[in-house]
């Protein structure tokens, strides 16, 4: 089975930040961009994506979106991420997407050709997951057939379908590095 066409890139960026102590950690700055523009900027930058869509709830995100990504409203958003993923879902099946390729806001080393490996990986497996190290992270390319699988609520979003069907997963490695950005002292690793 060749790689379902057309895939979308799905940022998740409608958390309310709760562990991190200095507000919206999607507007953090990391060598003077925001993060959500940074991780969108790499989806973007991997050139091989129908569309770029950047999940959006606690904060509005607007000015900091490059022009031409759309921004999709989780208006469920404290409910967990897999009320985001679910928008996000629901939004590619509308624009007739074989796959989304999910990756977080707030990971700033997840680099472009991080999501056109996971993108273009040739596998009969609907799933692809980004390894680094080893270790399990982000983007995953989610194929549409296995979209009814993904959890409709709680605080997990593609890892519960990870766990569960492993028979379904593609690992491929990844060079950047899928650290995320959870508190003030990580955003000062990023920054120094």
């Amino acid at each position: 089975m060749s790689v379902p066409q057309p895939q979308i890139a799905v940022v998740l960026a409608a958390g309310g930040s709760t562990r991190f102590a200095a507000g919206a950690k999607q507007l953090a700055i990391v060598d003077g961009t925001p993060l959500v523009a940074i991780a969108v900027q790499a989806a973007v930058s991997a050139g091989c994506f129908a569309e770029v869509i950047v999940v959006a709830g606690a904060v509005s995100l607007a000015s900091v979106v490059p022009e031409g990504v759309r921004i999709v409203e989780n208006p469920d958003w404290a409910s967990g991420q897999a009320s985001s993923l679910q928008a996000a879902i629901e939004a590619a099946r509308s624009a007739g997407a074989g796959a989304v390729v999910v990756g977080l806001a707030d990971q700033p080393g997840v680099t472009a050709e991080d999501w056109r490996l996971i993108s273009q990986a040739e596998t009969q497996l609907p799933i692809v997951v980004a390894t680094y190290g080893g270790v399990r992270g982000n983007p995953v390319r989610l194929g549409s057939e296995i979209w009814d699988e993904l959890p409709k609520e709680g605080d997990e979003g593609a890892r519960v379908l990870l766990r569960r069907r492993s028979d379904l997963v593609t690992a491929v490695a990844c060079r950047g590095d899928a650290s995320d950005v959870d508190t003030l002292e990580d955003l000062d690793r990023w920054n120094s």
